[in-house]
């Protein structure tokens, strides 16, 4: 299997609702980190599994839609929770619907809150 990833940073943020979390309940940012993982067991005719660019492409228009908004006020996070664990799932359904490429297998969408907390979701193409 091949693998080719795409990382970026912004700044989002949110508030976490349904429990008792302390701090994280009030509204706050958070330097996000997502990284973009594809793989496939195949490169095209030439010789990638899918062209970084077009990962770029899209994984900066994704970013721009995120970066700077409250994640709550969003329809994509109505009536959740915006954990980590949502937010990778979001994002990974989002980023798997522009990524168009025959030989890719699957996607995973790896985006860390801090420098030491990330969640994943991972979904087939």
């Amino acid at each position: 299997m091949y693998t080719v990833a795409v990382k970026r940073d912004f700044v989002a943020q949110h508030f976490l609702i349904g429990g008792d979390w302390g701090a994280e309940n009030e509204w706050h940012s958070h330097h996000y980190q997502v990284e973009v993982q594809l793989v496939g067991e195949s490169l095209d005719q030439h010789g990638y599994l899918v062209d970084i660019v077009d990962i770029e492409t899209n994984l900066n228009l994704l970013v721009a839609y995120f970066r700077d908004k409250t994640l709550n006020d969003l329809p994509e996070f109505a009536g959740l929770n915006p954990s980590i664990e949502h937010f990778s799932r979001i994002f990974c359904q989002a980023m798997a619907g522009r990524i168009q490429a025959p030989n890719l297998n699957r996607m995973i969408i790896k985006i860390w809150e801090n420098d030491i907390a990330w969640a994943s979701y991972e979904q087939g193409l």
